[in-house]
């Protein structure tokens, strides 16, 4: 769930605004409800919310002074104005969106998929940062799962039930044991870097597997592996001497 604050000074507003996330937007959890700008600052610090919705009603610079006062900001905006031109000046606190009011319902729809999309990639992006940071500074660590992001959060997957990655672009494709197919908002590279060493190999550009998952290594040029899937991989030429030296 992603913590959800809403700056509304229009009760009617506020309650448009909450029907349409709770109907439409079920990952959003509305933490906060502030329709006098004074209180603004005391609820999204007591709430430490990923996302705000503010709406630039009548002396809009109270509510660019309040972001100033709660720079630097760790939380992602939705700005709502009647007024185009103080889009110029939301742009410093890099939005998720301007909407003009009244606002359309596939309009905010579209911004809180954009901001679910964002913040879940922040999230990813730290705990890929965190997992190689204590890889690189322990020797010892000894680490059971990896986190996959998705819409909700992360899905927690021990190490041992991956049977191999697969790149898909930007992405990349994590197959289990228990046959789950899950697309991962990271690269294989990314991947390639956290996972352990002495478990998982990087074979081919596009495929990293566990090699405790392998079933079979064929002969040929670079030769191949078959998994416990069932699927067969290329082991890239370049690849192979150092494929086949953890085996010795």
């Amino acid at each position: 769930m992603f913590k959800t604050v809403i700056v509304e000074s229009d009760v009617k507003q506020l309650n448009i605004l909450k029907k349409i996330l709770i109907n439409s937007s079920p990952q959003i959890n509305i933490v906060g409800e502030v329709t006098e700008l004074s209180k603004a600052s005391d609820v999204i610090l007591n709430t430490s919310p990923d996302l705000v919705i503010i709406n630039l009603v009548s002396q809009q610079k109270k509510y660019f002074d309040l972001l100033e006062a709660l720079m630097p900001i760790d939380f992602e905006i939705i700005f709502i104005s009647s007024n185009e031109k103080s889009s110029l000046k939301a742009i410093k606190y890099n939005p998720i969106d301007y909407l003009i009011s009244p606002i359309k319902q596939n309009e905010l729809q579209n911004a809180i998929k954009k901001a679910i999309q964002k913040i879940t990639d922040k999230y990813v992006s730290q705990q890929l940062e965190l997992l190689l940071s204590n890889i690189k500074s322990a020797k010892n660590i000894n680490l059971h799962k990896i986190a996959v992001p998705t819409l909700e959060g992360f899905i927690f997957i021990e190490l041992d039930h991956i049977i191999r990655c697969e790149a898909n672009g930007a992405y990349t494709i994590i197959y289990t044991t228990n046959k789950q197919k899950i697309l991962a908002s990271k690269s294989i590279k990314e991947y390639e870097e956290i996972l352990p060493s002495y478990q998982f190999f990087r074979i081919h550009n596009s495929h990293l597997v566990n090699i405790n998952r392998m079933m079979k290594y064929n002969k040929g040029r670079g030769g191949s592996v078959t998994m416990e899937d069932g699927t067969q991989i290329e082991v890239a030429s370049r690849r192979r001497s150092d494929f086949l030296k953890m085996f010795q």
